[in-house]
């Protein structure tokens, strides 16, 4: 397979991790847009490594901030950001947008948010952040909010009575219900009521590795079954032992075809395109990180601070072709790895943003 197929990120970074401006960022418990560094490295890596469209993280997920005025902040951070690279960004808000990147060799950036809290009390923001152009909302994060409980709230106790107004609320709007970091009630609830067929951008399996950060087998069958789509993930929770391998997601993968079928499987990676390059500073400083977020309560069960916060043999420019090989060294067809790679999400696109 090609950089000429479709490569779409359910779940990504764009950045240069290496720049000063982002070294001086590395590892604050909460990352604006503006610590982030969109250079010339940024855009050749991310055009090296084919990808097409790539769902990037903006606006409050967690920390002091405001959340709605921070989340407008975010947006217009990344408006400009496309605005200054028209030859190799643009903003998607179609499935057609997604398309035509690939036509005309651009990276598609869909907005996307990993925390819903922005929303308040108001869920007719959500109107609001459609007109701005975001197409993917996440319910929770990890901790549990005012619209449901996140996949380390102890509870689980699924939606609010005001989550499910979110739900209703997105769905009219056409954006994407986005059930990565849920707990397993409010995945199950949320899939169960929405109108429009849901998704989990960037997960693993928990049949192979029982995190809480991993969905279900009922979870995966019941998103699949409704028309969704699942992401698998490049993080450490793809193994037991949170040293993770190329191997290891593709494992997940393939489980998560068997439990979905081949239609509604894809990646999110939870990453950059663009390498660290000094990983034995990057080392020296994660342990500090991974306590802060405990500290205050967002970390996730199975983060640690010797593991990575990624797939170390599968990172930089040659991640997707890398992969793209494994799954066909693993038997799997070109037009199942065409799916995987981009086209699920992409059909998925079509269902929800139509």
């Amino acid at each position: 397979m090609s950089t000429q197929h479709l490569i779409i990120n359910a779940l990504g970074i764009l950045d240069n991790p290496n720049a000063e401006h982002s070294l001086s960022a590395a590892h604050k418990l909460v990352q604006d847009s503006d610590d982030l560094t969109i250079d010339a490295r940024t855009i050749a890596d991310a055009h090296a490594s084919g990808l097409t469209a790539v769902n990037i993280t903006l606006g409050y997920t967690m920390g002091d901030a405001e959340p709605y005025a921070h989340t407008l902040r975010e947006i217009d951070v990344w408006d400009r950001f496309v605005a200054d690279h028209p030859a190799d960004l643009v903003k998607v808000l179609t499935a057609d947008d997604v398309r035509a990147a690939h036509r005309d060799r651009r990276i598609g950036i869909i907005y996307g948010f990993q925390n819903a809290v922005a929303v308040g009390d108001d869920p007719t923001r959500i109107a609001q952040f459609h007109h701005l152009g975001v197409r993917v909302i996440q319910l929770t994060y990890n901790q549990a909010n005012h619209i449901g409980d996140g996949s380390m709230a102890p509870e689980n106790r699924g939606l609010t009575p005001f989550g499910h107004e979110v739900v209703e609320a997105l769905c009219d709007s056409r954006i994407m219900v986005d059930l990565s970091h849920s707990g397993e009630n409010t995945c199950l609830e949320a899939t169960r009521i929405a109108k429009l067929p849901v998704s989990i951008n960037h997960t693993g399996c928990r049949a192979l590795v029982d995190l809480p950060r991993n969905k279900t087998d009922q979870e995966l069958r019941l998103v699949a079954d409704r028309g969704g789509f699942v992401g698998i993930y490049f993080m450490p929770f793809v193994n037991a032992t949170g040293h993770a391998r190329a191997e290891d997601v593709v494992d997940h993968i393939a489980h998560a075809v068997d439990v979905c079928g081949e239609d509604f499987v894809g990646i999110g990676t939870d990453g950059t395109v663009t390498s660290i390059d000094d990983l034995d500073g990057y080392r020296a400083q994660l342990a500090e990180h991974v306590a802060h977020r405990q500290a205050a309560g967002v970390g996730a069960a199975g983060e640690r601070a010797d593991t990575f916060p990624f797939v170390e043999d599968l990172r930089g420019v040659d991640q997707f072709h890398k992969l793209i090989r494994l799954l066909e060294q693993r038997g799997f067809s070109s037009t199942r790895i065409e799916k995987i790679m981009g086209r699920n999400f992409l059909d998925y696109a079509d269902r929800v943003w139509a």
